[in-house]
């Protein structure tokens, strides 16, 4: 099916985004805080926490005539929610900083203030798509399966591409940018399906 395969493609997109985004956060937070194990400790934990409220929220969503469309609105409001750190991270981290010196807490803060939205609501992607896939319970878990592989197969790539390439060539706000346009993409796409659904 047409729109099975866009699901799985999105959802790669989807575990890409998450991972470049969580080691930009890094570079973000650097300049202030350090790169100390205390501030990979706080970008880890916002992240993972994020995610799971994500994906309590992407599940219970699913429940209520998931439709691609609705998948598309998803991507969207990521979108809509991770560009603006183009525009506010900096001011953010020094405020946080001003307040908050120890690079502990301050991390913390400031990666609460700066992740926690965005990342909830890619967290709601994989729980979502598992349900537009899955046609009858029998085949649940083999589809969640298949589609947790490509979306931490995308989660590792972005996470390669990102350390291994992308800070090396590009400004973080370029990456960020980028990354909201793969986002919007995927909206596009969603909708696209939604609206010519075949097979």
């Amino acid at each position: 099916m047409r729109s099975n395969l866009i699901v799985y493609l999105l959802a790669f997109v989807s575990g890409f985004s998450i991972m470049s985004i969580e080691l930009l956060g890094g570079r973000l937070l650097a300049p202030y805080f350090g790169s100390s194990v205390y501030v990979w400790g706080s970008i880890i934990t916002v992240f993972m926490l994020s995610l799971s409220i994500g994906y309590l929220i992407g599940g219970r969503l699913s429940l209520y005539r998931p439709t691609l469309h609705r998948y598309a609105a998803i991507f969207l409001a990521s979108a809509a929610c991770l560009y603006p750190l183009v525009l506010i991270a900096e001011d953010v981290m020094a405020a946080v900083f001003e307040r908050v010196e120890d690079p502990r807490y301050g991390s913390l803060l400031a990666s609460s203030v700066l992740f926690i939205v965005p990342t909830v609501i890619l967290g709601m992607i994989s729980p979502y798509s598992v349900r537009l896939l899955t046609e009858t319970t029998e085949r649940a878990g083999h589809v969640a399966g298949r589609l947790y592989f490509v979306s931490t197969l995308g989660s590792a790539l972005g996470t390669l591409m990102t350390s291994f390439y992308f800070v090396l060539w590009f400004e973080m706000n370029t990456t960020l940018t980028a990354l909201t346009a793969a986002l919007l993409g995927c909206a596009a796409i969603a909708w696209w399906a939604g609206r010519n659904p075949q097979g």
